[in-house]
C-alpha cells in the first residue's frame, strides 16, 4: 500500500517534510543568533545583566518551542506520507512524546505555569 502511495505522489511528500524540518531548524538557529546579538547590544548599552539573561532565555525558549512544532510536523509528514510502517509509527510516537515533554518543560520554565494553567488564569472572572 505504501509503495502505491509513493508511486502516485512521487517524492514531493518527502521534500515537503525536509523543507518543514529545515524551516524548524532555521527558526531555532535564527532566533538563537538574534537573541544573543540583542543581548550583546543591550550589554553594551549597560543594561542589567540579570534582565538581559532573562530576556535571552525567554526569546530562546520561545524560538525552541516554535522550532519544535515544525520539527514534529515534519516527522508526522515523513512517517505518514513517506514511510508508513509499524516501526516508523512507533518511532514517531516516541519522538512526539519526547518533544511534547520538552515543550511542556520549556513552557513551565518560561512562564512558571503549566500550559493548562495559563488558559485558566487568563480568563476573566
Amino acid at each position: 500500500m505504501t509503495e502505491g502511495v509513493t508511486n502516485l505522489l512521487g517524492n514531493w511528500p518527502e521534500w515537503c517534510a525536509v523543507a518543514i524540518e529545515l524551516l524548524g531548524i532555521g527558526i531555532i538557529t535564527v532566533i538563537a543568533v538574534y537573541s544573543l546579538l540583542h543581548g550583546v547590544i543591550r550589554l553594551i548599552k549597560r543594561d542589567s545583566p540579570r534582565a538581559i539573561q532573562q530576556e535571552i532565555r525567554q526569546r530562546l525558549g520561545r524560538g525552541i518551542l516554535l522550532g519544535l512544532e515544525f520539527l514534529i510536523a515534519a516527522d508526522i509528514i515523513h512517517t505518514v506520507a513517506v514511510e508508513l510502517t509499524f516501526s516508523t509509527v512507533g518511532v514517531l510516537a516516541l519522538v512526539v512524546l519526547i518533544r511534547t515533554f520538552l515543550s511542556f518543560t520549556l513552557e513551565v520554565e518560561l512562564t512558571g505555569k503549566w500550559p493548562w494553567q495559563l488558559a485558566s488564569s487568563e480568563t476573566p472572572e
